[in-house]
């Protein structure tokens, strides 16, 4: 994975590089890929996606957070094929998306049913909060998006009295499915 620059803070901090990895292998974007993202912030994910997708749309509801998404993709060069919209999910999102990420829960109801109305094949939803992350779940059952619930939690090392410690980030729970969800025993939901 290629380095991200990330110069332009947005004080909501970025998805964290171990998180980013995870979430780009469960969307397996691809160049023919029209990827939609709900939350831009740092434009750390969006960075990452328009790496790997023909196509980006990043939606932000804050100004300041669209402006320091655009900073940090064109310190990162990338001019390509990335729509930055200003816009509250689910309005501004496109209606033909391949993948979506979202990053924040706010709407997260109303941008579930984009995307079954939508038909995207690929969605994945980051939650910090274990009440909002069982919400969604069952969000995404309801609607027969649910593939997968990962929870993970990255540990960093730092030096201790000459050994090593670790620092431990706050767990994330990773809601993946798409409109052609397959459970984990195999079967279609």
């Amino acid at each position: 994975m290629a380095n991200v620059s990330l110069p332009h803070d947005a004080k909501a901090g970025p998805t964290k590089p171990e998180v980013r990895a995870v979430l780009l292998s469960k969307l397996d974007l691809g160049p023919t890929d029209h990827f939609a993202e709900v939350g831009s912030c740092t434009g750390a994910v969006t960075i990452e996606a328009a790496r790997r997708a023909g196509r980006v749309t990043a939606l932000e509801r804050n100004a300041e957070r669209v402006e320091t998404t655009r900073k940090n993709l064109a310190a990162n060069d990338l001019t390509g094929d990335v729509e930055l919209r200003r816009a509250e999910a689910p309005e501004g999102l496109p209606d033909d998306a391949d993948a979506l990420f979202l990053g924040g829960s706010r709407n997260y109801e109303a941008v579930l049913d984009h995307a079954v109305e939508t038909a995207v094949d690929r969605i994945v939803m980051n939650v910090s909060r274990l009440e909002v992350a069982g919400a969604a779940t069952e969000a995404f059952r309801e609607r027969g998006l649910l593939e997968a619930v990962v929870q993970f939690q990255v540990s960093h090392g730092y030096e201790l009295a000459g050994a090593t410690s670790f620092d431990s980030d706050n767990p994330v729970y990773m809601l993946v499915g798409g409109t052609d969800a397959v459970a984990a025993d195999g079967g279609r939901r």
